[in-house]
Parts: C-alpha cells; structure tokens; sequence
C-alpha cells in the first residue's frame, strides 16, 4: 500500500482565546533508500548509491531523475528493471528502491562518492562545483526560444493553484516544468526541494521528452547550485524561481547558458543571466 505523503496530527493551538485542541496535517518525511545494480551479466553487483529524506510518493521518478541529473545515466534503455523492493516475505519495502541498469554502463564508485555533497558547509568550493560538472561532460544549454514577461509572472500563481498537498500542510516544496507559452506539464511535491526537481525531471525522462529545450522549469524556493546542475541536465534554458539565488547558481547559470530569475512575483521578476531569452 503506497504510503500518505501528509497525515494528521493533534496538536494544541494558542492565540487570543486561549488553547484549543485541533487537528493539523503535516507532511510526512522518510528516508529513501536508491540501490544500483551494475555490472558484467555474470557479475552484476548491488550498491547503495544514496540515501536523501524525502516525501512519499513518485519514487520511481524521484530515482529516474536523480540517476539521470547525477549523469548515470542518459536514457531509458539504460534501466531494464525498476521497483521497490521486497523482504524475506514478499512484502514490498516503501522505503527502498533499486535500479538496474545495463551491463555496458561503467561506473566510478570514487566520483560518485566526491560529488554527492548535500549542503552548503560542505568545504567544497565553487570552482570546483562548477569543474565537477566539466568532468561529468555537462554542455551549455543552446536554446532560440524566447519567452514574454507576462508568462514569466504567471507561473507561480499557476503553480500554487496546482499544489495539492502545500495547501494542506504548508511543509512542501514544489518544482513544475511549463512549456514556452505558460501550459503546466508537470508539477511534483517533496519536502526537499533537491528531490522535487528530481521528481518532475524523472516525469519528463520517463515520457521521453527530455531534453527540455523549449520548457521552463519553476521552483517554489530559491535556487541554488545543484538545482543548476539538475536543470543543465534535463537542458533546462530557464529556470524561475520564487525566492533568491545563490552566487554560485548565478556564476553556474551564467556558464552554462541558463536563464536564471528570481523573486518572481505576479507583477515583478529579476533576470541575473542571459536576460536576451526574455521579451
């Protein structure tokens, strides 16, 4: 039974009259558990690649996009097996999923190891960010497209209209991909704003229509350099996002040929790189 991405709970509430007993709902937030398979077919392996808190609900597409954003893999025929696992019993585990990719894919343990860094006090500095994504063959983003103002406003009332579960709980992140002229395709919810690009990432990797040339993806938070590097990926030309961008995501988008905004509002928006993509 696929689990609750919210659940209620009972707290006690204080204000002007007092303390009163009520139900909230809060999001709900478990750990998730990606094991790769690999190898020769004779000699396959099992590896637990990563572990990231998350909320329950499209796994299969939060591992898709990670495999994918992390450079592990370029397409679909590169996995021929994909689910939860199970126990000694059969049960399905909600909390672990492994990949299996083709034999021919050959991976270094000691890369991945460098570059799966999840905050900001990590030491690591920009340079090498950004040199990090050199080594993993990440190209500029070429894109013609060009996209009015007034869309750019719109979308983050679309995408709140859309978010099911915030309205809830308040205690999630969102990420949408639109397409040049404002039409929502995907939109996905994760308490980490990390897993919630992956999620919709994974979406458009699983319907074959990366790369996302002419799309735009929005975030409900600010943006930062690894939300960058999902989005050079996926060859993402814009990314939106409602709060600030960090200085590295700015020199990253810079770069690599994103378009990257900020503080986007119904009447107000700023460009910190390659404003010529907006009319």
């Amino acid at each position: 039974m696929t689990k609750a991405s919210a659940i209620p709970v009972s707290i006690k509430r204080f204000g002007d009259k007092g303390c009163v007993e009520v139900i909230d709902v809060v999001t709900v937030e478990e750990p998730l558990e990606i094991r790769l398979g690999f190898g020769p077919e004779k000699q396959r392996e099992q590896r637990s690649l990563s572990i990231t808190m998350r909320t329950p609900g499209h796994d299969l597409e939060l591992v898709l996009g990670f495999l994918f954003t992390e450079g592990i893999i370029q397409n679909m025929d590169d996995i021929f097996h994909l689910e939860h696992c199970t126990d000694k019993k059969g049960e399905r585990s909600e909390n672990i999923v492994r990949a299996e990719i083709k034999p021919e894919i050959s991976l270094d343990w000691g890369r991945f190891q460098r570059h799966f860094y999840t905050n900001s006090s990590c030491g690591i500095c920009g340079k090498a960010s950004i040199e990090s994504l050199e080594q993993m063959c990440f190209t500029p983003v070429h894109s013609e497209v060009k996209v009015d103002s007034a869309i750019i406003s719109s979308l983050n009332a679309k995408m709140r209209e859309a978010q099911g579960v915030f309205e809830h709980t308040g205690g999630l992140h969102a990420a949408a991909i639109f397409n040049k002229k404002g039409d929502l395709i995907f939109l996905r919810e994760d308490i980490g704003r990390h897993n919630a690009l992956d999620k919709v990432i994974g979406a458009a990797f699983f319907k074959k229509i990366i790369p996302l040339q002419d799309h735009i993806v929005m975030l409900s938070g600010r943006s930062c350099f690894e939300l960058i590097q999902k989005s050079i990926a996926a060859t993402i030309p814009f990314v939106v996002s409602v709060g600030a961008p960090s200085s590295l995501a700015i020199e990253t988008a810079s770069k690599f040929g994103i378009t990257l905004i900020g503080f986007t509002k119904a009447q107000s928006f700023n460009v910190y790189t390659h404003s010529e993509r907006i009319l």
